[in-house]
């Protein structure tokens, strides 16, 4: 199954319904009306180098039994993040953060990474493996891709997710996570309803001292059914061009339409003329 061609076609992706969920407006402005962001954030494109770092990590795993080495892994980040950030205006970058001091992070993240992974996770069955699914009630499937899939002696199923984040999670907020409980639903619906389903947050934590921490959860039969009553909700609300506006939302802070958004709220929509 391949990605891109999974989004060529009409589809919701976990991304599109947390996008809603947090900020309709978000919504609205990148996937309705398709705007170019002012800028993009610093995180984002870090955590996009990370994920293909870590992709190119398993798959040279996968296919030859051998770990890269940290020096490998600090290589390949500097050739993601220069591909992806170097002399790009574009970017915005946090106060205290710019192109040289998130390659240095990068590198020191990755290297802890190489300290704590585990020696044997069990059998790689998939890296970057797409998937979708339907739900009762929904004209389009729900597209998405999962990091890492694996399968340990017992047959049990991993679904791994990567994070890059500022700060570690707790374990309820793993338990909570939306994003998880599709990835569930999307593995019970591409041949593992029969099989044990775990899933994992593998999580890069940039801290002053950077931190690797994986994270286990599971998810119920009741908790699969709440997540599908909410999609169902998001797919209402955007047919019915409903896009509610969330200016405390998280996501505030490293969002790219913040022009658009203030012209919104003044009473007009982005990019009409008076």
């Amino acid at each position: 199954m391949d990605l891109a061609k999974l989004r060529d076609t009409p589809h919701l992706s976990v991304s599109a319904i947390s996008d809603y969920m947090d900020c309709g407006l978000l919504f609205k402005f990148s996937r309705v009306d398709r705007l170019a962001p002012e800028f993009k954030s610093d995180a984002l494109l870090y955590g996009t180098a990370v994920h293909a770092v870590l992709a190119e990590f398993y798959e040279g795993l996968k296919t030859t039994g051998q770990k890269m080495t940290a020096k490998q892994l600090q290589e390949v980040f500097e050739i993601h993040w220069q591909r992806l950030a170097l002399d790009r205006e574009y970017i915005k970058y946090k106060p205290d953060k710019d192109y040289d001091t998130l390659l240095l992070e990068g590198k020191e993240l990755l290297s802890i990474f190489h300290q704590k992974i585990p020696e044997d996770e069990g059998e790689i069955i998939g890296i970057e493996q797409a998937f979708q699914f339907w739900l009762d009630g929904l004209p389009i499937p729900i597209i998405g891709a999962y990091d890492l899939v694996l399968e340990d002696a017992a047959k049990i199923i991993t679904i791994v997710d990567h994070k890059t984040t500022a700060k570690a999670y707790v374990n309820a907020e793993v338990d909570r996570n939306f994003q998880m409980t599709i990835y569930h639903m999307g593995a019970r619906a591409n041949g593992y309803e029969d099989r044990e389903v775990l899933l994992r947050l593998d999580c890069l934590v940039k801290t002053k001292t950077p931190k690797f921490e994986q994270y286990y959860s599971t998810r119920s039969s009741v908790e699969e059914m709440k997540a599908a009553r909410k999609i169902l909700a998001v797919w209402d609300g955007i047919t019915k061009g409903v896009f509610i506006p969330n200016d405390l939302s998280w996501k505030c802070a490293g969002c790219g339409y913040k022009k658009a958004c203030q012209e919104w709220f003044e009473g007009g929509e982005y990019g009409q003329e008076e």
